[in-house]
């Protein structure tokens, strides 16, 4: 926003592309991606990818499925964003996170995950207790650990398992 303030539409892990605008037909986004943890990433040059797309070959149709999921991702969180508690979205955001990065550890501190959730950081900090409560997470400043994944499935609401699907469903 102008103020600065941001809000997380979407997640893009191992499985993804930044920069869709590209091969879409624009050549800029009003958007910003921010990497939240380490790890290794591929770049292409916008002009080899445009040839590539352009062929028509299978990285087009994985380019254009990667799309239609990412179409879903942002949707669904939309919609998680205005009917779901606070507690249920950082379920969700901490599932789709682990889906990503492949660890049980997470390095996020409250005011990173009260933009990505669109919440103040009063309302992270009661969710994230509640489910350390419950023996979901281990929170500790900046530092959580998912302890018991099948809960977390357990108690996210319906949003989680629409994306999961729809990934799994295009890429098998």
């Amino acid at each position: 926003m102008i103020n600065g303030e941001t809000a997380e539409m979407g997640l893009v892990g191992n499985e993804g592309v930044v920069g869709i605008a590209l091969f879409m037909g624009g050549d800029t986004t009003p958007n910003r991606a921010v990497v939240q943890g380490s790890g290794r990433a591929l770049k292409l040059r916008a002009k080899s990818m445009h040839l590539e797309f352009s062929r028509g070959s299978e990285f087009q149709h994985l380019l254009l499925r990667y799309t239609q999921a990412l179409i879903t991702q942002i949707s669904q969180t939309a919609v998680c964003n205005r009917l779901h508690s606070v507690e249920q979205r950082l379920c969700r955001w901490l599932l789709m996170t682990h889906d990503r990065t492949h660890s049980d550890e997470l390095q996020m501190t409250q005011e990173f995950i009260s933009n990505m959730l669109g919440v103040r950081r009063e309302g992270v900090t009661r969710a994230a207790q509640n489910l350390q409560e419950k023996g979901f997470i281990s929170y500790v400043r900046g530092h959580i650990r998912i302890l018991d994944r099948a809960k977390l499935e357990a108690h996210v609401c319906e949003c989680y398992e629409v994306v999961k699907t729809e990934q799994s469903r295009l890429f098998g």
